[in-house]
């Protein structure tokens, strides 16, 4: 029994000594730190004791994000833009005027432009002035103005546009400007949070933040109006609306990643989720625009479908994440490479293509004559391809900017004796021919421009917006049909060819 004592006795003074050391070196623990554990930013990877084959991870708590940096980086570098756009508009008619029209005619009522004001936003991309915007916030614009944050507005000129991405270039005359840099939009990921800079209502200098919900979104907004459309979208919930447009969608760094285009909304005002262009889109538009004064648009030269369930069951294909090719163009870059009908197209230089948005958004980083290799299946081989893209001609040139220079002609209003000889309320008049299309085409000094592709003309800015919309069109073979009369009163109808 007294040996019994003797070994209880010996546990409890082990017992009391262990406590007391592990009493002592958890308060030197604490003395060090300073903190509880819960705020350190160490992270801490521990292993507890668990059921067999489990294993828990205890990682660092999330930091809390602090956006004024990327605020301060970007309010100066985004703009506001005012666009006007000037309409025909019919002046009203005394009943005087009226009770003669009724009788005898038109009157002498003419019509005068009322302008059209459109506000958006856009991005200093270059010290020097270079500004890049949506083309829909332009597009048509007689005159373009840029209002700094600090300011100042400025006349901007048009460079060029891009209606099947929805990018513009401006340029105003300043130096020394502040820059929203470049950042990799495709280093975003879902649940990153971002920043969207703009003038919605007019409020210059907004600031909203919001989280990536999603990338390489298709809405066939673009689409719907271009047979060429791409559309590749980043889509967040920064709080987007009205004046948004061509503003700055930014990382926490302050860095451009996209710029603001769309939302989705029944209103027309934000209702939950907004859309950018991602940049590695816009670099590319952008440098093209800059360096040639249109996109270089490399073509593979597929119809394309994408791949779900119902398709998959419907051509009995086990695949469900891919393009499906419907139709393969000829002599196209495809062609060439023995692309077939009915292959599914899985990667483009090694990135996945799960989507049509995705397999658009990386063709359109090429030129016509750049290589890619493209991974597609057929049947149930995987196989792949070098292709050489071409452009919309179907070879490797590269594609020069259409100028209305070319049509070859002086153009200027038709003037009042004119009008009363013709008994014309307007139209414009061909007051010289030189080499052109016009000439080629037959058109001689003098004829009288009343119609173009059903649209009336009656000053020469009414010709140059038809020009530029067909040269924007997604169409092949663009055309000017133009009805007109000469002085002798004799009609003319021409099919102008806009193509060198």
């Amino acid at each position: 029994m007294g040996s019994f004592k003797k070994t209880l006795l010996g546990f409890i003074v082990v017992a009391a000594i262990s406590s007391g050391i592990s009493i002592a070196l958890f308060s030197t623990l604490q003395k060090n730190s300073g903190n509880s554990l819960a705020a350190t930013d160490t992270t801490v990877n521990a292993s507890y004791a668990t059921p067999t084959g489990f294993t828990t991870t205890v990682s660092k708590p999330a930091v809390e994000t602090d956006f004024t940096v990327a605020a301060a980086n970007t309010v100066n570098g985004v703009v506001s833009i005012k666009s006007t756009v000037m309409q025909q508009q019919r002046q009203s008619g005394s009943m005087e005027e009226e009770f003669f029209k009724f009788f005898f005619g038109q009157g002498s009522r003419e019509y005068k432009p009322q302008p059209r004001i459109g506000m958006g936003s856009g991005v200093i991309i270059s010290e020097d002035g270079y500004i890049v915007t949506n083309n829909h916030v332009i597009e048509g614009a007689d005159k373009i103005e840029v209002t700094l944050n600090d300011k100042r507005t400025f006349t901007a000129t048009l460079v060029g546009t891009d209606p099947t991405t929805d990018i513009a270039l401006l340029k105003i005359d300043a130096d020394g400007l502040p820059v929203v840099r470049f950042g990799d939009s495709d280093k975003l990921q879902v649940g990153e949070w971002v920043l969207a800079v703009g003038n919605p209502f007019q409020l210059n200098s907004t600031v909203t933040a919001g989280i990536v919900s999603a990338k390489s979104r298709n809405l066939g907004m673009i689409s719907a109006n271009n047979t060429l459309g791409i559309e590749s979208f980043i889509q967040t919930d920064a709080a987007v609306n009205p004046g948004n447009s061509g503003g700055a969608l930014v990382n926490t760094a302050g860095e451009l990643v996209g710029i603001n285009t769309a939302i989705y909304s029944e209103t027309g005002n934000y209702a939950g989720y907004s859309f950018a262009i991602p940049t590695s889109i816009v670099s590319k538009v952008i440098t093209d625009l800059k360096q040639y004064g249109t996109v270089q648009r490399a073509m593979l030269g597929v119809v394309i479908r994408e791949m779900n369930d119902e398709l998959a069951k419907e051509k009995n294909i086990e695949l469900r994440k891919g393009v499906y090719v419907e139709e393969v163009s000829e002599r196209s870059a495809a062609m060439e490479a023995g692309i077939k009908e009915g292959d599914i197209i899985v990667s483009i230089n090694d990135v996945a293509t799960p989507t049509v948005a995705v397999l658009q958004e990386q063709v359109a980083r090429y030129r016509p004559g750049d290589k890619v290799k493209v991974e597609f299946v057929r049947g149930k081989e995987k196989k792949s391809a070098d292709a050489t893209l071409k452009n919309s001609y179907g070879n490797t040139d590269v594609t020069k900017a259409m100028n209305i220079d070319m049509l070859g002609a002086t153009l200027k209003e038709a003037d009042d004796a004119v009008k009363a000889k013709l008994n014309i309320r307007g139209g414009v008049e061909v007051a010289d021919v030189k080499e052109g299309q016009f000439k080629k085409s037959g058109i001689r000094k003098g004829f009288i421009i009343l119609d173009i592709n059903g649209e009336r003309i009656a000053r020469v800015q009414d010709v140059e917006k038809v020009f530029q919309v067909i040269m924007k069109s997604g169409t092949a073979d663009k055309v000017m049909f133009i009805k007109g009369l000469y002085p002798n009163g004799k009609a003319g109808y021409y099919a102008v060819p806009l193509s060198e």
